[in-house]
């Protein structure tokens, strides 16, 4: 049986496949040449990441897929109720990432609170000229410990960034399903561990009360932040936006930066991926990052060992 890692797939998970049978193929192949590609190589699993779409159009003309599987959480870049409607399994990995996303999401907070993202442009520049100047205008940091942060999206993602900020010595509070308290358990490395709950309101309580905001939810059809959001938040917010792009309006977030209500901002992803808007990418005030939320050697391991072994436990059986 053969597979195409389309987005690509670690050493570990090929090798896992290739041990139990199964022929792995890690060329990339252009979202326009996929349905003739698998048809061509007789693809029965088909792998991706964010960067493969696979639609309806790709699940009609590729009669053989028996199992599509995504690399990370999301899985808005698949057709998944019509997959399975074909008689297709669909599979992710909710878990193996959860902890990178987490990591990149106090880059971007300690970046922004210390205007890192600024100063690493300006240093090479004026380092040496204007040292002194440069140290003075970076000399308004302010700490995360104590301040309140909100996580809108309170599933696995958002549950490993409120562990990283428990430990700073933040209070944090939470936007899920449900409004109420959601309990989260601290594992330390001596196997010490200790149960916090977490409490949980609407997202329009949330912006209200929160110093910094992070953002763990799906896809959405319109941004889920927008004009209105932002005008009822703290002034000098800072925001973080590692999931999906299109969930922040990013007109209205430059506007509320220009204004001062928006401190600094940080984004790992985009409405327009992957050409972001250029004022984005000039903002002084944005830290960003290319959409690499998943992208530690840890998570890919992780990835490519749980995608192998749920297949190989599919058709294995």
């Amino acid at each position: 049986m053969k597979i195409l890692a389309n987005d690509g797939l670690a050493k570990a998970g090929i090798e896992q496949l290739e041990k139990a049978g199964f022929e792995v193929i890690s060329t990339k192949v252009a979202q326009e040449q996929l349905a003739d590609y698998i048809n061509s190589k007789d693809i029965q699993v088909l792998l991706v990441r964010s960067a493969t779409n696979v639609d309806k159009a790709i699940i009609d003309a590729c009669k053989n897929l028996k199992l599509i599987g995504r690399g990370g959480v999301g899985l808005d870049n698949i057709a998944v109720d019509y997959a399975k409607s074909k008689g297709i399994k669909v599979i992710n990995t909710p878990q193996a990432a959860s902890g990178s996303v987490a990591e990149l999401v106090f880059a971007h907070l300690f970046s922004g609170v210390r205007k890192l993202f600024d100063s690493n442009r300006n240093m090479p520049l004026e380092g040496e000229s204007r040292f002194k100047e440069l140290k003075k205008s970076y000399s308004a940091g302010i700490e995360l410990r104590g301040k309140t942060l909100g996580i809108i999206g309170f599933g696995k993602i958002g549950r490993e960034v409120a562990k990283i900020a428990l430990g700073l010595g933040m209070k944090v509070i939470a936007s899920d399903k449900e409004d109420g308290e959601v309990k989260i358990t601290l594992e330390f490395y001596n196997h010490q561990s200790i149960e916090i709950p977490i409490k949980t309101e609407p997202v329009e309580e949330l912006i209200k009360h929160s110093d910094f905001i992070t953002l763990h939810v799906p896809a959405q059809t319109k941004p889920l932040i927008g004009k209105k959001e932002l005008e009822a938040m703290k002034p000098g917010v800072g925001i973080i936006n590692a999931a999906r792009g299109g969930i922040i309006d990013e007109v209205a977030l430059l506007d509320a930066i220009e204004d001062g209500k928006v401190a600094f901002a940080g984004l790992d992803t985009f409405e327009a991926e992957p050409r972001p808007a250029i004022k984005l990418l000039m903002n002084e005030k944005l830290s960003l990052s290319p959409h690499i939320g998943a992208s530690t050697l840890e998570a890919q391991e992780r990835i490519g060992l749980e995608l192998s072994k749920q297949i190989i436990s599919h058709f294995k059986k």
